[in-house]
């Protein structure tokens, strides 16, 4: 009883510490925690199609110095997390995210973007892809551009479906599965 009570805790701690607009002086340890103990306990949902709406427009630099803009990204389906550096949670987005780009690798119509949110610059961006061995394509944002999507805390993770529209909101980790399972509903059309 004591350990479930301390573990809840701790997650409603790591929770807050990522809604937080800037980062915390003194993160939470979030070392040896499955990603499970972090995960939601309900599957996300796609969006209604009535209820969809157009996702903002971007133009932002990879860590090569590459532009991404989303009108280039329309025909495929994207997958957009808003994440950040002083976010334990966010790096246990990463093993899933890097899953599911291995199992679409060599699917030109799927796409997975991180987006950092930090404002310290590429260079400690791209020292934690490299010390997280993040395998997808990292965008150099800030939480303007997450906003816009309307993030409110990270990770929050966007489906955009190929004619450009928000599919899927979902705050916090989710699972390959649940990507899949998506992907699937979107390439068959209900």
């Amino acid at each position: 009883m004591r350990l479930a009570t301390l573990v809840l805790v701790l997650l409603i701690s790591l929770l807050l510490a990522c809604s937080a607009a800037e980062p915390v002086d003194a993160p939470v340890e979030a070392e040896g925690l499955p990603a499970a103990a972090l995960a939601p306990e309900t599957e996300p949902e796609p969006t209604a199609a009535a209820e969809r709406r157009a996702a903002p427009e971007f133009a932002l630099a990879n860590l090569d110095g590459d532009l991404v803009r989303s009108d280039e990204l329309r025909g495929k389906i994207v997958v957009l997390d808003f994440w950040a550096t002083w976010c334990p949670p966010c790096e246990f987005q990463v093993p899933e995210l890097n899953a599911f780009r291995e199992s679409h690798a060599s699917e030109p119509d799927v796409v997975v973007l991180g987006v950092s949110v930090d404002v310290e610059g590429p260079e400690v961006v791209g020292e934690w892809v490299t010390q997280k061995d993040v395998q997808y394509d990292v965008l150099v944002g800030g939480e303007e551009l997450a906003r816009r999507f309307g993030a409110l805390g990270f990770p929050t993770l966007y489906v955009l479906a190929p004619d450009g529209t928000i599919e899927m909101e979902h705050v916090g980790l989710i699972e390959v599965a649940d990507l899949e399972s998506l992907v699937t509903r979107l390439r068959s059309g209900s």
